[in-house]
């Protein structure tokens, strides 16, 4: 019987460019292998800038490779004015007005002005209109070049985690505690609200399953971010996460100081976007394990089925790496930052430029440039080759 491939990529800002660094190695193996071409991951789930990254390709799943290219071009070339206004007047609009009414309070009471974000992201919905063609998704439903794309968002109104999909087959709704999935047509209305980093980005309007609400990004309250790809059909997994489950430890300071707000959001949006998928990992092999002692012929009767999982996740810590190139934010980021409590550290910079100290988790998640994003796209070039006969054998390939 042959089995269905899914890609989970998981959410994190600036950090989802070491997915495109393992999609492109993996890629480079497959035409090594002589693999035809064709989209490899015909279920695919995204949450946050990994919705983005997952909308890219399965929007150009017809020319899947090509598409793959394409997307490590955005990234290696990135800015972070691509992604959100950096400039002094709209830093005055978003970030630098929002921290001014937080010492105002009554201010905030007028409605009018009460600020929606720190960040003004509509660069990103134009980066979005220029690059993903949702129009396309029926027709490559239809022609069987995708089977399904599903795309996580968290409800303000009602919050709950809500899976948007849309899929070549019928797929009925799944609803599990706190967990609704809605089909429908998607668009980047739905990338938007996916990727809406709670507090740093805007919330989207959407019509979920309760109605019109309000959602924000997918990794809050996501409490299984395997289970869209295995709702829609998905045997197999390949999962690309963007932290922690296999980096090294923290080193621990001597003497702690004091928590900056800058620490503490950088702290939070770890926690957001990292630990369910590690916990959600351990959920499916340990289930995995469990179905491996009962007897084939009795299997049927657990309503639970092994599922392949391959999980690639960086080698290094992303913050730490963040650090190194802080110092290519722009000014006003960085004058920002430091109003949040990153200073700077010889620790952190090397004794150079801007250094992040206590920051550079938050940092991490909000570095768009170049410098960055290539250091982790060559990052998880280089864990996934580490991995290369766990990949072909995941994949069926011949020759390693």
């Amino acid at each position: 019987m042959q089995q269905t491939t899914g890609l989970i990529l998981s959410g994190g800002g600036a950090r989802a460019a070491y997915q495109v660094g393992v999609l492109a190695a993996i890629g480079r193996m497959r035409r090594e292998a002589g693999v035809a071409h064709g989209n490899p991951y015909p279920v695919i789930s995204g949450t946050s800038a990994g919705a983005i990254n997952a909308a890219f390709l399965a929007s150009n799943a017809d020319r899947f490779d090509e598409a793959l290219q394409d997307l490590v071009c955005v990234w290696r070339h990135f800015q972070v004015e691509q992604v959100y206004r950096s400039d002094v007047l709209g830093m005055i609009r978003s970030g630098a007005r929002w921290l001014s009414l937080l010492s105002l309070g009554w201010l905030l009471a007028q409605k009018k002005l009460r600020p929606k974000s720190l960040l003004n992201n509509d660069p990103l919905s134009e980066l979005l209109a220029q690059h993903i063609d949702f129009q396309r998704l029926p027709h490559l439903l239809e022609q069987g070049h995708l089977r399904a794309l599903a795309i996580t968002a968290s409800s303000y109104s009602t919050g709950e985690h809500v899976t948007f999909y849309d899929s070549c087959h019928p797929v009925t709704p799944w609803v599990r505690n706190q967990r609704l999935a809605q089909h429908c047509r998607l668009t980047h209305d739905h990338l938007l609200a996916s990727s809406a980093i709670p507090f740093i980005f805007p919330a989207t309007r959407l019509d979920g399953p309760q109605g019109v609400a309000y959602f924000g990004d997918g990794s809050m309250r996501q409490t299984a971010p395997i289970s869209p790809a295995i709702h829609l059909g998905a045997s197999k997994i390949l999962v690309v996460g963007a932290g922690r489950m296999l980096e090294p430890p923290k080193k621990s300071q001597e003497e702690p100081t004091y928590p900056s707000l800058a620490h503490i959001a950088g702290h939070a949006l770890s926690s957001i976007f990292l630990d369910s998928l590690a916990v959600d990992v351990e959920r499916m092999q340990r289930i995995n394990q469990t179905l491996e002692l009962i007897p084939e012929e009795k299997r049927h009767t657990t309503h639970l089925r092994p599922v392949q999982l391959l999980l690639i996740a960086p080698s290094q810590r992303l913050d730490a790496i963040a650090a190194k190139h802080a110092d290519a934010l722009p000014n006003t980021v960085k004058s920002l930052l430091r109003t949040m409590g990153a200073s700077t550290s010889s620790d952190a910079g090397q004794g150079q430029g801007f250094g992040l100290g206590q920051g550079n988790a938050l940092v991490s998640y909000l570095l768009f440039e170049g410098a960055y994003t290539q250091e982790l796209m060559a990052l998880g070039e280089s864990d996934a080759q580490a991995q290369q006969e766990e990949i072909y054998k995941f994949f069926g390939w011949a020759g390693k």
